[in-house]
């Protein structure tokens, strides 16, 4: 496994990181069913330089995501890192919402 394709779990469903690691970028569901090997294996990546992670291309989601996100939310405030979400689809957000943690992952 590569550096850049790190972030995937078995099923293809990951994080990849863009050359150079500036950013981060997530294909794929993210659900119970693989959030845990989804974390893992992002924990073998550098947190992206420019602190942005794209879900642009996100596909199923539920409360898994919310944890993976907050996890990783965690992780960068220990290592000082700014970590921001772009491009988050509205069911995402809905259940950030619905959780009241879309500002804690907003900020």
């Amino acid at each position: 496994m590569t550096a850049k394709d790190a972030g995937r779990d078995e099923a293809g469903g990951g994080f990849s990181a863009a050359a150079g690691g500036g950013r981060w970028t997530y294909t794929g569901a993210l659900t119970c069913a693989n959030a845990g090997a989804v974390l893992a294996a992002a924990e073998e990546l550098p947190l992206p330089a420019t602190g942005e992670i794209d879900l642009a291309d996100i596909g199923e989601v539920d409360s898994a995501a919310v944890a993976v996100m907050l996890a990783l939310k965690r992780r960068a405030g220990g290592e000082g890192r700014p970590l921001s979400f772009v491009n988050v689809s509205t069911a995402l957000a809905s259940l950030l919402d619905l959780y009241d943690v879309g500002e804690i992952v907003a900020a």
